[in-house]
């Protein structure tokens, strides 16, 4: 019944249920989104939720920006 509802064939969701990492992510994401989990996987695929990631995201910035100096009149 889950294949059915997710649209995948039962070879691919039996993959699903045993976790197969050689299935596609959006395989997951369905069967996800039929469990009612489908909000718990948008907030967990929200970049504004990674700290982690938006630290290292800080730590590239450039420490000290300069403005560039205008071109001179013609």
């Amino acid at each position: 019944m889950m294949a059915e509802r997710t649209g995948l064939a039962k070879s691919t969701y039996a993959r699903v249920e045993k976790g197969d990492p050689a299935v596609a992510m959006g395989a997951y994401a369905m069967a996800l989104f039929v469990l009612g989990f489908g909000e718990a996987l948008g907030d967990l695929t929200d970049a504004r939720k990674d700290d982690v990631g938006l630290l290292l995201d800080e730590e590239r910035l450039p420490k000290r920006v300069r403005a560039r100096k205008s071109p001179a009149p013609l």
